[in-house]
């Protein structure tokens, strides 16, 4: 089981830009992939973007398109999340969690991570 560690939140400006970080260890699938998900208070958990464990295939939520990229490095063990041009809607607590390819749903995905948050003012 794969064990993960979100870490790059803070107070940003809207407009501004942040990096998170998911630090992996443990054993990871290439039948999986490794999703970013936020969850604003009040609201469910809703996903933001994934990236296969190998290969390159990644999908993202309409909300973030041209805004976020999520990116994977082997030799680190670790998955990034660009995010530029936030907006004050972006601010929620982000989570990293591993699930099935394709799968858009939080009800999929494990080893959820403890969340780091991001707060975006205007």
């Amino acid at each position: 089981q794969v064990q993960l560690v979100e870490s790059g939140g803070g107070l940003v400006q809207a407009g501004g830009s942040l990096r998170l970080s998911c630090a992996a260890s443990g054993r990871t699938s290439s039948r999986y992939v490794l999703g970013w998900f936020r969850q604003a208070p009040g609201k469910e958990r809703e996903f933001v973007a994934a990236i296969r464990w190998t290969g390159y295939s990644t999908y993202d939520a309409d909300s973030v398109k041209g805004r976020f990229t999520i990116s994977r490095d082997n030799a680190k063990n670790t998955v990034y999340l660009q995010m530029n041009n936030l907006k004050p809607e972006d601010t929620a607590v982000y989570y990293c969690a591993e699930g099935p390819y394709g799968s858009r749903w939080a009800a999929d995905f494990g080893s959820w991570g403890q969340g780091t948050q991001v707060t975006v003012s205007s």
